[in-house]
């Protein structure tokens, strides 16, 4: 069962607490508006629940979130918006995306894995760190231009 809720929130200035922008249900707001207001919710919903404080030394505690198709449809910029938003929590993220997306992602993690079910019998897991896939993304570019360049002689 799920429940809904009805809220309000304002964006204000630090400098003179003016209000900068006010949201009700994310009602009228653009496509990014609506993303970085969602996750700005479940950020505020994650430190409430981990007991974080802005600005705080960083806890000892384990402070894990998985992430499941978030990005999938959303726009880089609001992908960017929450992932800072989230390191800045210092929340460790298990992200699970199509790989349309990893040009954004790939700055913010240290490790990717690549599932795959090429005969349709048994998934295989490959996992590399953001180093070793950059190196073999770029060797696979490497040969898939060299393979363009014979083609085309």
């Amino acid at each position: 069962m799920r429940n809904w809720f009805t809220f309000s929130a304002s964006e204000r200035w630090r400098e003179d607490n003016t209000e900068y922008e006010n949201y009700t249900d994310s009602g009228g707001k653009s496509g990014g508006q609506k993303e970085k207001l969602a996750y700005t919710i479940l950020a505020a919903s994650l430190a409430y629940q981990f007991k974080l404080e802005w600005g705080a030394a960083r806890s000892k505690t384990f402070q894990f979130v998985v992430i499941d198709e978030a990005f999938g449809r959303g726009s880089d910029e609001s992908t960017r918006f929450a992932l800072e938003l989230f390191r800045r929590l210092g929340l460790q993220l298990l992200i699970v995306t199509p790989l349309q997306k990893i040009h954004v992602i790939e700055p913010y993690v240290a490790v990717v894995g690549f599932v795959d079910n090429p005969n349709q019998n048994n998934s295989r897991l490959q996992t590399l760190t953001i180093d070793e896939y950059r190196a073999q993304r770029l060797a696979q570019a490497l040969t898939q231009q060299a393979v363009l360049s014979a083609a085309g002689a």
